[in-house]
């Protein structure tokens, strides 16, 4: 399993919208200057996150961005499914079906009415990293990044960065 790039973006640039001026919005060719990666594919980012509800678009010549919840409701798990889609991780194809030993049609109970335990494990590790990402919200990105990591004078330069953009 590998998350696409996208999805990495999508967190780093979502993390600056956090604090953006009420009734600003943040545009794309911003965020990808500012964090020097490829405009054209943060915008299909972008794309995904609107359509999931996360950011909603403002149009204009002074549009952009702007997070259409609240950092403590975005969680990353929302930001995965929404780069990534809801789809399984893990898609068991039920091979133990296909074992030569076996009549495919009349198979025995412990290859159909059992759950194939190979499933069961997969399933139950993707569950746990889907609960561990619904409990990380962009809030907690925030106050981590700001609060313990990011020098005082990189917030404040940052923050004015932004705001300066329009």
């Amino acid at each position: 399993m590998k998350f696409s790039i996208g999805v990495e973006y999508a967190l780093h640039c979502l993390l600056y919208m956090v604090n953006t001026e009420t009734g600003k919005s943040v545009g794309i060719r911003d965020l990808a200057t500012f964090q020097g990666i490829s405009e054209t594919y943060l915008s299909k980012v972008y794309a995904k996150l609107s359509k999931s509800g996360i950011i909603k678009s403002i149009p204009g010549v002074k549009g952009g961005y702007i997070l259409a919840r609240s950092a403590e409701d975005i969680t990353f798990w929302d930001v995965v499914e929404a780069v990534e889609g809801s789809e399984p991780f893990f898609q068991c194809a039920e091979i133990r079906q296909n074992n030569v030993l076996l009549d495919k049609n009349n198979l025995p109970d412990t290859h159909t009415k059992h759950p194939c335990l190979i499933k069961v494990v997969m399933l139950e590790a993707e569950n746990e990293m889907r609960n561990y990402l619904k409990n990380k919200t962009l809030e907690w990105l925030y106050q981590e990044v700001y609060n313990n990591v990011l020098p005082k004078d990189m917030e404040k330069a940052t923050t004015e960065w932004f705001n300066n953009r329009k």
